[in-house]
């Protein structure tokens, strides 16, 4: 079994679907990540969606999918994709970027 050390640090992207834009989603991503100390941007795309990336110590991450997968009260989060990805250290501060939309 690997032993994950919880300072250890790692990245992660995530994007939810649902009820996830105009609720104030990517405002409540924004504050818990600055809250908890993690380095990154969030940002809406498509109609139903919203994307964020984020690095930081491992507990610090893991509390933040978490926060996100949830969301605030009055979103809904039908659907949640969470990638773990190598931490490339690029990332300062937490900010909402411009949406990007596909279609």
């Amino acid at each position: 079994m690997e032993n994950k050390n919880p300072n250890d640090v790692i990245r992660v992207h995530i994007i939810v679907k649902g009820r996830v834009q105009n609720v104030g989603f990517r405002a409540h991503v924004e504050y818990h990540a600055l809250q908890i100390g993690v380095f990154g941007w969030v940002r809406n795309i498509d109609k139903d969606g919203v994307e964020t990336v984020a690095e930081g110590k491992r507990e610090n991450v893991e509390h933040f999918v978490e926060i996100v997968k949830k969301g605030p009260s009055i979103a809904r989060v039908d659907e949640a994709q969470v990638e773990y990805q190598e931490p490339l250290g690029e990332l300062t501060g937490f900010h909402v970027k411009k949406a990007f939309y596909t279609s």
